[in-house]
């Protein structure tokens, strides 16, 4: 399970694909408790860490990850290419703090971003959202974009708003994003469960 809080931002440094998938080699700063079999989400995706090491001259260490077919086909991963960055996060220590939502790194559905606003030093996103997941978003709830937890600011037919400090526009990659850009999001799981009990009760 994860949190949302992103770690850090790193750099995809190898992509090979397969006849099953597609294989990344990420690079990022403070990594170094990295092992195999790890739970890892990238940019949303929770993945599972193969191979780990050091990279040569650099204070960075890379991991290795593999998508299945399923995973490339529902998320936008298989668009990364060499030296594009994705949003890190290792699951969360069971002693840890609970900064963030439940996520758990399986992407409903890629939207995309509709608009892009600064304001003073914050910064107002504007995501569509596609049908299917509309109804578990709510106003002033909890939804993972890119893995990063959020709090909706507005929600409206089609679309919801959120707006992001400086700390998370920096150190995550919605400093790259622009408009058309796709984005995985991840709707709050406790709507999901609330649902299934309602229907299964009614």
């Amino acid at each position: 399970m994860f949190t949302g809080i992103v770690e850090t931002a790193g750099e995809v440094i190898e992509r090979t694909a397969t006849e099953d998938g597609l294989r990344l080699r990420i690079a990022a700063a403070d990594l170094d408790d990295l092992y195999h079999g790890q739970s890892i989400n990238v940019s949303g995706v929770c993945l599972t860490v193969e191979a780990f090491g050091e990279v040569e001259t650099s204070d960075r260490h890379w991991f290795e990850v593999f998508l299945a077919a399923e995973t490339v086909a529902k998320t936008y991963l298989d668009e990364v290419r060499e030296g594009d960055r994705v949003n890190v996060e290792r699951a969360m220590p069971a002693d840890g703090r609970f900064d963030g939502h439940v996520v758990q790194g399986h992407v409903d559905t890629v939207a995309e971003v509709e608009a892009i606003e600064q304001v003073g030093e914050d910064w107002r996103f504007t995501f569509s959202v596609p049908e299917g997941v509309e109804q578990y978003v709510v106003q002033k709830g909890s939804v993972s974009l890119d893995g990063i937890s959020l709090t909706v600011a507005e929600k409206r037919e089609g679309a919801i708003e959120v707006a992001i400090i400086p700390t998370t526009y920096e150190l995550t990659t919605l400093s790259e994003k622009a408009v058309g850009d796709p984005v995985h999001i991840e709707v709050d799981v406790i709507a999901k469960y609330v649902e299934s009990m309602v229907d299964g009760y009614f």
